[in-house]
């Protein structure tokens, strides 16, 4: 805390000090990547898990992440009861796929901003991390990828539709910091 005499002002948190890893799952039926009309990977039942990190973000935030994805219920159990299987559970296919995108700022005007993605070899590596973790984390030969920095084409079918946003941070979220004022 400041002393009392000094004047303060609140601020947010600067988006470049927020971890905002993030992943989209899709329940599916299906699904494929293909690039240059050449297949690359496809899953029956499953999880299609788009994933996108961000400057800051650690490995122990993959780990988190990844280890969260594996045990997340999203089917019904043989009973009827809703939510009580994961893609472990159900002995699923899970099609991870680097999508930049979901990092993407668009605040201002109509045109996206992706200041708030990690870039080049650095996202490259904590990406393959995370690949890497949900197949440690599950049977590796269930675990399928895209092809990072690609133009993909992702097909797919839904089921449910089921699709879920899932992310470790921004860490302080909902904090505000105390800035002196000079």
């Amino acid at each position: 805390m400041p002393p009392d005499d000094e004047k303060t002002t609140t601020s947010f948190l600067d988006v470049s000090l927020l971890s905002l890893i993030s992943t989209i799952l899709q329940r599916v039926l299906s699904a494929s990547v293909t690039v240059d009309k050449q297949l690359i990977s496809s899953i029956g039942k499953g999880v299609l898990v788009f994933a996108a990190v961000a400057p800051g973000d650690t490995r122990k935030e993959v780990e988190q992440l990844a280890a969260k994805i594996l045990k997340m219920k999203m089917w019904d159990g043989e009973d009827g009861s809703r939510w009580k299987n994961s893609v472990q559970d159900i002995k699923g296919e899970i099609l991870c796929v680097s999508q930049f995108t979901l990092l993407a700022s668009t605040k201002k005007g109509s045109k996206p901003d992706f200041h708030g993605a990690m870039g080049g070899e650095e996202a490259k590596e904590l990406y393959d991390y995370f690949f890497d973790q949900v197949q440690k984390g599950y049977v590796p030969e269930r675990v399928r990828n895209g092809v990072f920095q690609a133009m993909m084409e992702v097909g797919l079918i839904n089921d449910g539709p089921v699709t879920l946003e899932i992310s470790n941070g921004p860490r302080g979220e909902g904090q505000a910091k105390q800035t002196p004022k000079t």
